[in-house]
């Protein structure tokens, strides 16, 4: 079932972010399904612009017997987009993982948009667009005919499609089916669905994937239009060039724990100091 396989009910190991290894004591995860389509709710709105809307605090996370993330502390506010950078096997996906409720946390706590990540994941879910490293489409179904799914599934406006497709430089292709889309192609059909769900938060995994040089100047235009209606985003990178100009702020992840964050100006790429 890939990204949409979700942790099933039962005890589980936790972690203590100052110990060395291995758990420290147990806590129980409730079982929970994924939401089939958006829920009718009242979102929480932010007290203050000081209010993070994504508000990560000691998360930690192992498969097996390793931790992959080892007490990670993050905050985003509305507006604010914060780059994740790591190297492969830093942890970057697994957060993004957990703050979209595709997986929990072992220990810790986060919220994302006033609503707990393990308490309440379909409310979490209403109100996040999560891309990741696969574009997770229906290879049989056409182009348009995904983003119809989308919309009824969200509960969003199915006349925006033309437009949509017409955005990402799809029109040309709507009709035909997913299957014979070559990667970039399927990489903005997913953006495009992105389009269709208009979140408050954005989770994005490595987004500029498969993307030519007009590819990332759609990911980075679309990503500046959202942040100016307010939407946080979180990006994982996997390098920092494609994604300089729009960033608000850097945050290097070694080895499962935060090693160094960089507020950026809009004009310049930064300097960044990791910890290792």
């Amino acid at each position: 079932m890939g990204e949409a396989h979700l942790i099933a009910s039962g005890r589980r190991p936790g972690y203590d972010p100052g110990a060395k290894d291995g758990p420290v004591h147990v806590r129980q995860n409730p079982t929970f399904s994924f939401a089939k389509r958006r829920i009718n709710t009242v979102h929480a709105i932010a007290s203050s612009a000081q209010t993070p809307v994504i508000d990560a605090r000691g998360v930690a996370r192992r498969f097996g017997a390793s931790w992959v993330l080892r007490g990670v502390t993050l905050q985003a506010s509305a507006g604010e987009t914060v780059g994740l950078l790591g190297v492969n096997g830093s942890g970057k996906s697994t957060l993004l993982r957990i703050l979209s409720t595709l997986i929990k946390p072992h220990a810790g706590s986060a919220t994302v948009c006033g609503y707990d990540v393990a308490r309440d994941p379909e409310e979490v879910r209403s109100c996040v667009g999560y891309l990741g490293h696969t574009p997770g489409l229906y290879d049989d179904l056409t182009a348009r005919e995904n983003l119809q799914f989308a919309a009824a599934m969200f509960g969003t406006d199915a006349r925006e499609i033309d437009r949509i497709l017409e955005r990402v430089t799809l029109s040309g292709a709507a009709d035909q089916r997913v299957r014979g889309f070559s990667s970039g192609m399927q990489r903005r059909l997913a953006i495009a669905r992105l389009m269709l769900v208009r979140p408050r938060v954005l989770l994005l995994d490595e987004p500029y994937s498969n993307l030519d040089t007009a590819g990332i100047a759609l990911m980075n235009s679309l990503i500046s239009e959202w942040a100016k209606s307010g939407v946080a985003s979180l990006v994982v990178l996997h390098e920092l060039a494609p994604a300089a100009g729009i960033l608000d702020r850097t945050v290097t992840i070694v080895e499962g724990r935060i090693a160094s964050e960089e507020n950026l100006s809009a004009a310049q790429a930064p300097s960044l100091v990791v910890i290792r």
